[in-house]
Parts: structure tokens; C-alpha cells; sequence
């Protein structure tokens, strides 16, 4: 709120902001406790985690390492499923896709519409947990065929993949729980207006200096000079 403000010309102390918002029973909306969706393959082969919890955004480039997850949305038509690629030096949701089921064709299409969207060079490391969609065959013959480097975050480490888990916490408190979905394609256009019309371009974030994954990107001329070529 003090960052939108600012941004606005209106310069008050955090304390005066955190003051008014009391007494107008404004208040932030805190997440709720989420449940995982990961089911590992025991006979899948280890694989180095390139990223180590390192999720820090300078000095580094957009579309040099990205990472996904998945999680969950309850619909009165069934469970509704959310893939995401998010880059880690920007916050950006560089691709996603939503489906009712949670085979490797889910992730698959949230990382192909990030190839389509952004055309990263080869070399960039795109990072998940371990759960068997992310370590499967197909997924490697599709980040083989685009030079992508996998990697995967150590068994049992939840906060290996903490960008993308902070992503579907806030998604869920900012939208997703804030009411009832009687369909899944009434949570498909939320989600979409949510990461395209707002998360993406608008929303501001504490570890890019309160800047939205746009802003930042636009003011620090992060973006691959490999990529978006004439």
C-alpha cells in the first residue's frame, strides 16, 4: 500500500498508512495452509538441483532460470488443476495451463506456452520438485528437444521450490479463495484476467523493490538480448 501510494505522488510514513488502515478495518488477507499435489517416482533417477534455494534476482537475466509447480482449485464440477513457469528473476509467469487432471501433458503445456511466449535460448534451467510428472520420460524429451537444462529440488524440501510455492499461496488468497467456483471455465478466465491483467503487469512485489514483474523487467533491461530477435 505505501509502495502504490508513492507510486501515486501521495508520500506518507508507513506507520500514518498502517494507522489509517486500522482504523478503516482495511487489512492484508493472509494465506491459508495448502496441501501438496507432488507424488514422486521412486524409480526415477536423481537429478542435481542447479538451483540450491538461490532465487535471488540480481545480477541475473530473465529466461535463464525458470521454475514450476503445480497445484489445485476446487469447483463444483471437480478438482481443476494450475501448472506454472515463473521466472525466477522477474516473478513473471512466463507460461501456464489449467486441466482436470494431473498427467505430464499438464506441465508440458505450462512449459510450451512459455517456450512460445518467451523463445529462450538453450542453456536455461528450468527447476521443479520431484514429483513424477517433472521427472518423467516425456518432460525430458520436451526440455531436451529446446536445450533446457532440469532440475530438481532435493527430496523433502518444500522450500526448494519456494518461489513458485509463495506464487500459488498468494493466488489463492488474493483469488482463488474468495469465492465459490461453480465451473472450470469460470476459474480458467479468473485465472487468466489474475496472471495476465494483474499479477504479471500490476501487482508489486517486496524482492523486485516493489516493482511488478512487468516494471521490473521494462526499468532494469533484464530481458536475454537472445531473445524476442527481429
Amino acid at each position: 500500500m505505501h509502495a502504490e501510494l508513492a507510486d501515486a505522488g501521495l508520500r506518507h510514513g508507513r506507520e500514518r498508512i498502517a494507522r489509517l488502515m486500522v482504523d478503516a478495518g482495511v487489512r492484508g488477507r493472509n494465506p491459508r495452509r495448502w496441501q501438496t499435489t507432488t507424488v514422486a517416482d521412486p524409480a526415477a533417477a536423481d537429478r542435481v538441483d542447479l538451483i540450491r534455494r538461490d532465487f535471488t534476482t540480481h545480477p541475473a537475466r530473465v529466461d535463464t532460470r525458470w521454475c514450476g509447480d503445480i497445484t489445485y482449485i476446487t469447483t463444483w464440477q471437480g478438482w481443476l488443476y494450475l501448472a506454472t513457469v515463473i521466472d525466477l528473476a522477474s516473478r513473471r509467469v512466463v507460461g501456464w495451463a489449467v486441466a482436470d487432471h494431473l498427467k505430464t501433458d499438464l506441465i508440458d503445456a505450462a512449459l510450451n506456452d512459455a517456450i512460445v511466449r518467451r523463445r529462450p535460448p538453450f542453456g536455461l534451467i528450468f527447476h521443479s520438485d520431484r514429483g513424477c510428472q517433472y521427472t518423467s520420460a516425456q518432460h525430458a524429451r520436451l526440455a531436451a528437444a529446446h536445450g533446457i537444462h532440469l532440475s530438481n529440488s532435493r527430496r523433502g524440501q518444500c522450500w526448494d521450490i519456494a518461489v513458485a510455492e509463495s506464487f500459488f499461496a498468494t493466488v489463492k488468497t488474493e483469488l482463488l479463495h474468495r469465492q465459490p467456483w461453480p465451473t472450470h471455465t469460470a476459474a480458467r478466465q479468473a485465472i487468466f484476467e489474475y496472471i495476465e491483467g494483474w499479477y504479471n503487469t500490476r501487482r508489486r512485489h517486496s524482492s523486485l523493490g516493489f516493482l511488478s514483474p512487468a516494471a521490473y523487467e521494462a526499468t532494469h533491461h533484464t530481458t536475454n538480448p537472445m531473445n524476442h530477435a527481429a
